[in-house]
């Protein structure tokens, strides 16, 4: 799946099967439905979902705890635009 599929698919009701844990959290953000996006980067263990995690709080305006995760992601804090980011991390896995 490409990016622009992965967007359009945002008018859907529910993720397309077949996306990994990190792009099913990265849809439900795009889909504005951000604690089902926590909820599953919370199980993954992982530098990407590390990435993700942050972007959450970032967003949730939980800076401090951004910062931890963005730390865990060996990520700088990120202050771009939050659609610009959210479109980096879909790359990252699409």
């Amino acid at each position: 799946m490409d990016q622009a599929r992965f967007e359009a698919s945002l008018a859907g009701g529910v993720p397309p099967a077949g996306l990994s844990d990190h792009l099913q959290a990265l849809w439900w953000l795009g889909h504005g439905e951000p604690e089902r996006a926590h909820h599953l980067v919370q199980l993954l263990d992982d530098p990407g979902a590390a990435a993700i995690h942050a972007h959450v709080h970032r967003l949730e305006g939980d800076l401090d705890n951004a910062r931890y995760w963005y730390g865990r992601a060996g990520l700088p804090f990120c202050n771009d635009a939050p659609e610009q980011e959210w479109r980096r991390l879909v790359r990252r896995f699409v």
